[in-house]
Formats: C-alpha cells, sequence, structure tokens
C-alpha cells in the first residue's frame, strides 16, 4: 500500500537507488572489482549499507590527500549481525582474526550490541566476508534502510524469562530478515537463481524499496532497561507472572536522530500501545514495520523514522493501522517500572550455576595498549572458553557461561594482561558512552570516542573533589545529532556541534523514560567544565537520600532555570 500524501512529492535520490538496485545488486560487484579506486560508485555507497558494511574514509588525512591530488584514503566498516548480543569463542577468534588481518587491528563494540571491523580495505571485503561465514556470521541488515540488529539483555541464564525473551529476540531478527540473495552472490561467490528477481520471489515482506529510513527493535526484561527500550522504533517489554513469560508490552515510535538548526526533526521516547502473548510477537512486529513500509516518508529522509510517521498522523491512528493487520487487536498494555540501565560488572551467577563476568570497555574499543592488552587476553581466553562471550548496550563484553573451576583461570589470564580491574574507575567512567565519530565516520562534526578518556579524566577530578567518585552518572557523547550513543537519553549528554564544541543536555531519567534537555550550546572544554563543576557540587550538598543526578537536575529547576535564561 502506497501513502497516498506523499503521491505528488518527489522521492529522494537513495529511494531512486534503491528500486533501481535489483534489490540491493546495484553495480556492487563492479564496484568491488574496479581496480581504479578505493571506493564504491555513488549509489553503490547506499546500497553496500542494506549489506551491515559502510564506506568511509580517513578524515584526518582528507585535507593532505586533496592537496597531493589523491582520492580520499577509503576503507570500509563491516557491522556483525548479533541478536541479543551473543557470539560463540570461535566466532569471536574469527572477528578478532579478521580484523587483525583485514582491519585496523582492533574490534568495536557498539551501543546495538554487536561487533564493527573497522579499517578493511576494497579489496579485502569479500574476503572478510567469507571469513564471517565460516563460523556463520553475517552482516546482513546489520545497516541500511531495514530492521537492524536485535537488542536484548546479554544475559539469557539470569532467569528463565531473560531464555525466552533472548530466543525471541533470535526469531524476530531471522523472522524481519531481506530475502534477496544479493549478499551473497556479491561477497560469496553464489550463483544467482535465474527468475529469482522479482518481489513475490524475493521480497515478500519489504518490497523493492525497503523500508523509509532504519528500523531499530529492542526486547527489555524489567526492572532493568539496560537496552534503552524507549529509543527504539520497536521495543518489547517482557512482562511475567508467577516466574513465566505471559507476553510483552508493545512501545513504539522511539528514535535519538536529530538535525542541529531543525526544529521539525528531534529525539522521541516510544509509546506503549498495547500488549502480546509470545505467539502474537512476529506478526506484531510485522505489522509495525509494514506500517512504516506503507505510510513513512520517503521524499525526506530527515522526516522518514517511525517517529515522525506516528506525530505527523497521530497515534490512534497509527495504532488503528497495525490493529488492521493483526488477527487480532493487541490488548490492553500490562504496568511494568524500569529502575536501572548499567551494566553489574565482575562476576554474577546465573541460574544454571555458571557464572558470567562482565568487563568495562571505555568506548567498546578492544585493543591492546601499553600495560593493558585487552585483545591479546580476550584471544587467549578464547581458545580455551567453553562458553560464549556477550555484547552489553553499555559497549562492554561478558565472559559469559563459565564453569566454577574455570573462573580462576579467565581471572588470571585478564590479571597478566592487565585487565578486569574495574573497582578501580569512577561510577562516571563506567556509566560513559560515546560514538566512533572522527577520524571514520563521515557524519561526524566533532571528536567522540577519541576525546572521551580526555574529558573524563578531568569530570573525574570533580567528582572526586565532591565526593561522588563512585555515583553512577551517565554520560553520553557523540560526534553529531545523529544520536548513536543514545546522548538524549543522558544525565549527562554532550553531542558535537563543530570541532571541541558540544551542546550540552541534561536530565534523563536513570530509567530512561524521560528525556535530557539542552541547557547550552557551542562548549568548549572549559565551559563544560565551568557549567558541569557547580552543579555536581551542589548535587553533592542537597541531594536527597539515593536521588540520582538527572532527577536533581529536574527536582532542583535547573533545567527551567537555564531554559529561561
Amino acid at each position: 500500500m502506497a501513502d497516498p500524501s506523499n503521491s505528488k512529492k518527489p522521492l529522494t535520490e537513495v529511494e531512486h537507488i534503491k528500486r533501481e538496485s535489483r534489490y540491493l545488486r546495484g553495480t556492487l560487484t563492479e564496484s568491488l572489482r574496479d581496480p581504479l579506486t578505493g571506493g564504491l560508485a555513488s549509489s553503490d555507497t547506499h546500497l553496500v549499507k542494506m549489506h551491515g558494511i559502510y564506506q568511509q574514509d580517513h578524515r584526518d588525512l582528507r585535507e593532505e590527500r586533496q592537496r597531493q591530488k589523491l582520492e580520499p584514503l577509503y576503507s570500509f566498516m563491516a557491522r556483525i549481525r548479533l541478536p541479543g548480543g551473543v557470539c560463540t569463542p570461535a566466532q569471536y577468534l574469527a572477528l578478532d582474526g579478521i580484523a587483525r588481518k583485514y582491519g585496523n587491528g582492533t574490534l568495536r563494540l557498539t551501543t546495538r550490541q554487536t561487533f564493527q571491523v573497522h579499517g578493511v580495505l576494497k579489496r579485502n571485503l569479500a574476503a572478510a566476508v567469507k571469513d564471517m561465514h565460516q563460523v556463520l556470521l553475517d552482516s546482513i541488515a546489520a545497516c541500511g534502510d531495514v530492521n537492524r540488529n536485535v537488542m536484548c539483555n546479554p544475559n539469557p541464564y539470569l532467569s528463565a524469562l531473560h531464555a525466552e525473551a533472548y530466543a525471541w529476540s533470535k526469531r524476530l531478527s531471522e523472522h524481519l530478515l531481506p530475502r534477496t540473495r544479493a549478499y551473497h552472490e556479491i561477497f560469496l561467490g553464489e550463483e544467482r537463481v535465474a527468475g529469482g528477481d522479482t518481489a513475490a520471489d524475493v521480497e515478500p515482506m519489504y518490497g523493492p524499496t525497503y523500508l523509509p529510513r532504519k528500523f531499530k527493535i529492542a526486547l527489555a526484561i524489567p526492572p532493568e532497561n539496560d537496552v534503552d527500550v524507549y529509543a527504539n522504533d520497536l521495543g518489547f517489554v517482557a512482562i511475567a507472572e508467577n516466574g513465566n513469560l505471559a507476553g510483552f508490552d508493545v512501545l513504539v515510535g522511539g528514535g535519538m536522530g536529530t538535525t542541529h538548526g531543525d526544529k521539525k526533526t528531534y529525539p522521541r521516547l516510544a509509546d506503549v500501545i498495547g500488549f502480546c502473548t509470545p505467539e502474537e510477537l512476529l506478526p506484531v512486529a510485522e505489522a509495525v514495520l509494514t506500517v512504516q513500509r506503507d505510510f513513512g516518508d520517503r521524499t525526506n529522509r530527515k522526516h522518514a523514522r517511525l517517529k515522525y510517521t506516528i506525530d505527523d498522523r497521530g497515534l490512534p491512528w497509527f495504532v488503528a493501522q497495525v490493529n488492521a493487520r493483526l488477527a487480532r487487536p493487541l490488548a490492553p498494555a500490562r504496568p511494568f517500572q524500569m529502575e536501572g540501565r548499567g551494566d553489574r560488572y565482575g562476576w554474577v551467577e546465573g541460574t544454571d550455576r555458571r557464572w558470567h563476568r562482565t568487563l568495562f570497555v571505555l568506548s567498546g574499543r578492544i585493543h591492546d595498549e601499553e600495560g593493558r592488552t585487552l585483545m591479546s587476553a580476550l584471544r587467549t581466553i578464547a581458545h580455551v572458553h567453553d562458553g560464549d562471550f556477550r555484547v552489553t548496550a553499555n559497549q562492554n563484553l561478558m565472559i559469559a557461561n563459565v564453569g566454577k573451576d574455570a573462573r580462576d583461570r579467565v581471572d588470571e589470564i585478564l590479571r597478566r594482561h592487565g585487565v578486569g580491574e574495574t573497582e578501580r574507575a569512577s561510577g562516571l567512567r563506567l556509566n560513559a558512552l560515546s560514538c566512533v565519530a572522527l577520524p571514520t565516520c563521515p557524519l561526524a562534526m566533532a571528536e567522540s570516542e577519541r576525546y572521551l578518556p580526555a574529558l573524563l579524566a578531568r569530570l573525574e577530578g570533580v567528582t572526586r573533589d565532591a565526593g561522588l567518585e563512585d555515583e553512577p552518572i551517565t554520560l553520553r557523547m557523540t560526534g553529531c545529532p545523529n544520536g548513536c550513543a543514545r546522548p538524549f537519553l543522558a544525565e549527562i549528554g554532550l553531542v558535537g556541534k563543530n570541532l571541541g564544541r558540544y551542546n550540552l543536555y541534561l536530565g534523563a531519567s536513570p530509567g530512561g523514560d524521560r528525556l535530557n534537555q539542552l541547557v547550552a550550546e557551542n562548549l568548549d572544554e572549559a565551559a563544560i567544565l565551568a557549567t558541569l563543576t557547580p552543579l555536581i557540587q551542589r548535587f553533592a550538598r542537597e541531594r536527597h537520600a539515593g536521588e540520582r543526578f538527572g532527577d536533581f537536575v529536574v527536582r532542583a529547576g535547573i533545567l527551567a532555570s537555564r531554559t529561561e535564561a
């Protein structure tokens, strides 16, 4: 069903590219074989995202290469499809090998619970994908205008409820995958099937133009909102009765991306619209996705997310559209409460008497550095580990499903490599996230991952002097307003505006159900410290027992006074 309100407006360039791509094939095969450039044809840079791969260039070297009349130093980032963030030791070793053989020698844990490999040259892309395929990994639909990596609490061994939710995250990921075989043909050498180029045969759910924009799903298990379920286009909150999974509350319309200076773009929290049984979860997901497919804005990519479809037409209209596609309407939502979003570091015992250790990984970057050889440590553990690895939505890594007798061996390996002393990190550091930003992200306006350690060190001095060194204040930094590290749901959010300058947001809730607010624009480091220092000092003096920083900022009227100013 096409949206008649958009029928007379010109479609975006990307819509034409998708329609003419023959289900994401385009000229990717020819682009990848072209030896005269390290990049792809312009149209193919959009299509390759749908296969989980981004073309990037080294922005630190861009101007110098221009002066030398050289093309940008192109490379590619591959993002893995990993529902629930779970991988086996063999899969982890394959990713480690790909990163060292074809990439920049590091792995990146993302805020959507998966791995990214950066720095892959065009001539090595197919080989990297084949190495993933050998261990049953792929990057299909990890980016682009499709449903992306499905998130879930990373530890299914905490309870039977967690295990069921994780199983549904895997089913969701498989159910909403594109059906085109383009990925297998382009990167794995699969032969094209004759006649397999019609919508009925290839994309019965997405159609030839897929979705208007990216689509994100998360499953949460109260009272922990570690996946930031309100930030997703579609969220499912597990509802338990007598310890068993009764079903899921359904949330729609969340999204973080915005554009500086454009008031028509904004972050938005998802709305709760009803309840479904476990058996209804897949039909509900498909109904929500196809309503967005049919009515999302394909004429303006900045206005193409589900949140704008809902706000333009109204939530009652949207719910009616979803219910019309279901065998029976959604039931009334059931109550739930979210209390926190942080990871539990160190060892935690699961219901099966197995153990799980969460490691703090600043900005999710797995690499070796002097005194802390994390990448080598994890490689060593993977060779002897009989459990699995789990990526958290907070960019950390869990060594999971460890037998009691093997705990000491894991700890010894970590100690030998200078890893795992999380008790020495501040509460601020343990709750900080950042996006990659410069030098590889083409959208970055400011530093993020590379700058975060320096800023944290300065702010830790402030919290230490205020007696708040262990206080779990969430700080999230991004190099642009697209919101990959979900900065608009942080107690302290810093969003890049220009090199060395950031917009400051304050006041999100600990449970992730309240957005923060803009309090100051275009701040350099000195201004950030000058703004935050007195607020942190006042928080230390005036907070109520157990009160979190974001709640204090709201209660004390700091947001209102700054907005008026």
